[in-house]
């Protein structure tokens, strides 16, 4: 398996377990509240730790292991795969933000348009990386 696919199911896992926890909070507080909560930083800041810790964690190990393909450049196939994966992906983030706008139209809350927006992110961001190990297993 070449190093950058390890790095796709990386950062796949990372952003998947980062969302899970990140809404589960945000949902808890909306169920015992009643009402949406306005984001808050600190539970930002705490996304992004443990997305970063994850992906540095992960890195280090598949780079330990695998020391010459951490080095090797990119080939012309792995440039195509993730120009291919970004533009898939690309779709997917454009249809969330269209939810997005819609959503917002609908309800008028700002909290729920940044959450609507920011799941519209991760989720094109782990499809890119689903993609990437796609044709990386299939030929492109």
């Amino acid at each position: 398996m070449p190093f950058h696919e390890k790095s796709a199911w990386i950062m796949s896992v990372a952003l998947l377990l980062g969302g899970v926890l990140y809404f589960g909070a945000v949902v808890s507080a909306w169920s015992e509240s009643g009402q949406l909560m306005s984001p808050l930083i600190p539970l930002i800041v705490i996304y992004t730790v443990c997305l970063a810790a994850i992906a540095i964690v992960g890195h280090i190990v598949i780079a330990v292991l695998a020391p010459k393909d951490a080095n090797a450049p990119v080939d012309e196939r792995e440039r195509q795969i993730f120009v291919r994966a970004g533009h898939y992906s690309s779709y997917i983030f454009a249809v969330g933000i269209l939810i997005s706008l819609g959503i917002y139209l609908v309800s008028n809350s700002g909290d729920l348009l940044f959450y609507t927006v920011f799941a519209s992110l991760m989720v094109a961001q782990t499809a890119e990386y689903f993609f990437q190990i796609l044709f990386y297993r299939t030929s492109i």
